[in-house]
């Protein structure tokens, strides 16, 4: 049977990739998006379905739910949560409380709604998995990234909780941990770094996969590391 995977942040720099290996693999994937210019990322596919949604309202993100969950020949069985972002500043004297809201509300506030939004329809499916991204650096911080470095930190904290709130419904929450991810976005943003260790997103997407498949049916409550390799 088809199933069909939710994926925030699915036009983005790893999104694309994500969902392209999820299609690959024979799920419905369906994708939110805000931004039309980034549509044109993902090419047209039988088994996608872009739905225009803000991640931020709770009105919104129900309605992406519904039709993520609402198709009983292709039952809702992955969430990935990849909606957030990262900012540098100074250190936390420094940093306006503006500053750390900001990130605390954009790493986590789509994630807690989608998940939420989600869950039922996961729960009514006899269970399923759901992933989400927090970083390398919420165990080895850097100086000068604390809202970042907290509101990842809390990702995880809500990972974890969710794992053992969900355990009996048969649906696991998993976290990855990746370094910097070769976007093009951090490649821009970061033009003379050199990239050493980071991340492709394909390589990301291949892990999020297993962890959706029934391979990774014991697998819940992880951190799991994604660092990146040389080349």
């Amino acid at each position: 049977m088809t199933k069909t995977a939710l994926v925030t942040g699915g036009t983005g720099g790893l999104g694309t990739a994500v969902t392209a290996q999820l299609l690959d693999d024979g799920w419905r994937v369906v994708v939110p998006w805000i931004t039309e210019a980034e549509l044109s990322r993902l090419a047209p596919h039988p088994r996608l379905e872009l739905v225009h949604a803000d991640l931020f309202d709770p009105d919104s993100v129900a309605e992406v739910a519904k039709i993520a969950g609402g198709n009983p020949d292709a039952p809702l069985g992955g969430v990935a949560n990849l909606v957030g972002g990262f900012a540098m500043g100074g250190k936390v004297h420094e940093t306006p409380i503006d500053e750390f809201d900001k990130l605390m509300r954009l790493n986590l506030r789509p994630l807690y709604l989608t998940t939420q939004a989600a869950l039922p329809y996961l729960i009514d499916a006899g269970g399923g998995s759901v992933v989400a991204v927090s970083t390398k650096a919420a165990f080895a911080p850097f100086s000068g990234a604390s809202a970042y470095i907290t509101s990842k930190a809390a990702v995880w904290a809500l990972v974890s909780a969710l794992a053992v709130e969900y355990a009996d419904a048969g649906i696991r929450v998993n976290a990855l941990l990746p370094s910097v991810i070769d976007t093009p976005g951090n490649r821009e943003s970061q033009p003379d770094s050199t990239r050493k260790n980071w991340v492709d997103p394909s390589d990301i997407a291949r892990v999020i996969a297993y962890l959706f498949s029934d391979a990774s049916a014991a697998v819940t409550g992880a951190q799991i590391p994604v660092p990146g390799v040389n080349r």
